[in-house]
């Protein structure tokens, strides 16, 4: 087992990431523009972002 504290991310590691951080921008720019809701991580949980993301349910009915 290697120590977490001690790793350096390899060049190929980080062209790895930056690869999928463009893919992501380019896909959520994508869905902005075409109108559809995304979700995306943020404060802990799933968030439903866009003008036509469903609203939460309520749940104080049961």
């Amino acid at each position: 087992m290697q120590n977490s504290e001690n790793l350096t991310p390899t060049p190929d590691a980080f062209a790895i990431l930056e690869c999928l951080r463009q893919t992501a921008e380019q896909t959520l720019e994508r869905k902005r523009r075409l109108g559809h809701y995304a979700v995306i991580w943020q404060d802990g949980g799933p968030v439903l972002v866009g003008d036509d993301a469903p609203k939460p349910a309520d749940d104080s009915s049961s």
